[in-house]
């Protein structure tokens, strides 16, 4: 039986909820989140680091968060205002629930993918997604002071810039040394201590190998294969899910993706639309990954297969990206 999962932030939806949450909520904190970001893509793709994995910024920003008054209340409210799909989206997800078994494996917190299938109708049993509970863990005012004044900090230190093929310190610039230093202090030595720690230790943002396990306990739901598997994702915490469904001889699709999801997938699209993800869809069930080879673009799309990505490839991949999603969330991993 065929199966089809999709990321949620990218294929379905344009927001990036934590970036825009933490926004709303962190004085600069789109910057901060950014910084964030950035110091993710650098332990989950550099230093490969044992045991942290892609979209862990997610738990990362929570104690900040909380320090600025963040509630489960205030979560849910603000990713049911601003939730913003990608056109045709929802007909795209109830074609694609008419079609075959759809999942849903999302980095995002659980309050904006109830969201998401409350517009959308989409079953919620069928997502796979962070949990989190602002409410579970208690600061004392002196802490949350500290808090707001490391994140103060951390709006003071330059950006991390990862140059092509780093693989450690070494490689990076003097500067971007400093700020790196700095965050290992703040997230690895000062943080446990603290009472805040707790959202480091107990949550598990569903990204990079958690995805792919997600689309484990997809394919053990449905009694398919990974060779049955059809996966959309656009980013870093996707590069798992779409090698593991790659290397099993599924359609690995890279939608609207930046140059570590193009790094991991067979195929790519280009649109401003949902709707090749059912087209790509119906192609896959009727012949396989076979039949993705076999489809030629449509002509509101671009599609194609992925040999090595080239640099011209990732360079208008991740432009069309920006276009589609907006410069700052474009630009994030």
């Amino acid at each position: 039986m065929a199966l089809i999962a999709l990321d949620c932030e990218g294929p379905i939806t344009l927001n990036d909820n934590a970036y825009e949450f933490a926004a709303a909520i962190i004085p600069k904190g789109g910057e901060f989140f950014a910084r964030i970001s950035r110091y993710d893509d650098y332990l989950a793709d550099v230093e490969r680091r044992p045991g942290y994995k892609a979209g862990d910024t997610l738990k990362l920003i929570l104690p900040f968060l909380k320090a600025y008054g963040a509630t489960n209340r205030a979560l849910r409210e603000f990713s049911q205002k601003t939730l913003k799909v990608l056109p045709k989206a929802v007909e795209t997800l109830k074609a694609l629930n008419r079609l075959s078994p759809t999942f849903i494996i999302s980095t995002s917190y659980r309050p904006y993918l109830e969201a998401l299938c409350q517009v959308a109708d989409f079953p919620l049993e069928r997502v796979f997604c962070t949990e989190v509970d602002l409410e579970a863990v208690k600061i004392p005012p002196a802490e949350e002071r500290e808090l707001r004044r490391l994140c103060e900090e951390i709006l003071a230190l330059p950006l991390i810039e990862i140059p092509p093929g780093a693989r450690g310190p070494s490689d990076l610039s003097a500067e971007s040394r400093r700020a790196l230093e700095r965050l290992e202090e703040i997230f690895w030595k000062i943080l446990p201590e603290m009472e805040a720690g707790r959202f480091l230790r107990e949550v598990n943002p569903v990204g990079g190998a958690e995805k792919a396990r997600a689309v484990e306990e997809a394919l053990a739901e449905t009694g398919s294969s990974a060779a049955e598997a059809i996966y959309f994702g656009d980013s870093i915490t996707d590069t798992e899910a779409l090698s593991l469904v790659r290397e099993g001889g599924g359609g690995a699709v890279a939608f609207n993706a930046n140059r570590y999801a193009l790094k991991a997938a067979e195929f790519y699209v280009l649109s401003e639309t949902a709707e090749p993800q059912r087209i790509l869809s119906e192609a896959f069930v009727s012949g396989g990954r076979e039949g993705l080879i076999g489809l030629s673009p449509g002509p509101n799309f671009e599609f194609g297969r992925i040999q090595h990505p080239s640099e011209e490839l990732i360079r208008r991949s991740e432009a069309f990206r920006k276009g589609v999603r907006g410069e700052e969330i474009g630009a994030l991993g």
